[in-house]
């Protein structure tokens, strides 16, 4: 049997018909980075903080070209087109957010931050690595401190004329100069070279000359940043960058690959606690010595 035609439909008042189109606004906790429209101005901004202000919460919402502006916490936002009403961030939230504020008091060296400041012009010191990614390592870590110190450093290409490099740096009153070498170690060939160096005379008091003892500036790195106990150990005879590639499974076919390598080992570093003790001791007393103000 064929059932009767409703030619009228449901019944239009059942249901939540004084429903409006979007949906009912729902509470939804201000916390920072939470994109939100304001929907009579239609200012469109990210939470950047609550606070109190004349006995009431108001949220401040920073647009895309990072204008800033304040409203009343409650209803009339919209969040992905959906209404809601903000209230005020939970405590979780809050804490997170005093943690965020307390680390970007402090730069990546553990450094009290100096906000605002603009870099030094140059001074006459310098510290000098032996390549790139040592360059790009202390750049990550102590850029903030050496901008504020106005310290340039500069690429060596390797430590094997390094009484050459340092006469040709001329170090005296006013320039002095800290030397960072890699796998200074007894016995090897950089202790000799560095040994060498050390007797120039009369560089005692402008010249500092340090170093770690690992074989290249990648095993600074702590190995649990990349998910490890400890760095592999790649057998004498074997490019040690390509034995540590292959070790941990990456591309290690071309020179590419190898920078590809160090950019991911890098990406892993986020401030002075991801880093070996050794070599922050030794950039640590080299950023001293370039910096006392005597020199």
């Amino acid at each position: 049997m064929v059932p009767p035609i409703d030619r009228y439909g449901s019944d239009v008042l059942s249901g939540d018909w004084r429903a409006p189109k979007r949906g009912r606004s729902v509470p939804t906790p201000a916390e920072r980075d939470l994109v939100v429209e304001e929907v009579e101005t239609g200012w469109v901004g990210a939470v950047v903080r609550v606070e109190k202000a004349g006995g009431m919460h108001v949220v401040h919402l920073e647009d895309r070209r990072g204008r800033t502006k304040a409203f009343p916490l409650g209803p009339g936002f919209l969040v992905n087109g959906a209404p809601v009403t903000l209230t005020p961030p939970t405590a979780s939230a809050t804490a997170a957010l005093a943690d965020a504020r307390r680390a970007a008091s402090r730069t990546a060296s553990g450094s009290v931050a100096v906000h605002d400041a603009r870099a030094k012009v140059a001074s006459g010191s310098r510290i000098y690595v032996e390549g790139r990614h040592d360059a790009e390592l202390v750049e990550k870590v102590w850029g903030d401190d050496l901008r504020v110190e106005g310290v340039v450093v500069e690429l060596m290409d390797g430590v094997d004329d390094l009484a050459g490099i340092i006469a040709e740096f001329q170090p005296g009153r006013g320039r002095r100069l800290g030397v960072l070498v890699d796998h200074l170690l007894p016995g090897t060939k950089e202790a000799r070279i560095v040994e060498q160096a050390r007797a120039l005379p009369g560089l005692a008091q402008h010249v500092k000359i340090l170093g770690h003892p690992y074989v290249d500036v990648w095993q600074s790195v702590r190995p649990e940043r990349l998910g490890r106990q400890q760095w592999p150990i790649i057998p004498r005879g074997t490019s040690w960058k390509h034995g540590i590639c292959a070790e941990l499974g990456w591309p290690h076919a071309s020179q590419a690959d190898i920078a590809n390598a160090w950019k991911r080992i890098l990406g892993t570093v986020r401030s002075y606690a991801d880093l070996e003790p050794t070599l922050l001791a030794s950039v640590e007393e080299l950023i001293d010595f370039v910096t006392e103000p005597s020199a």
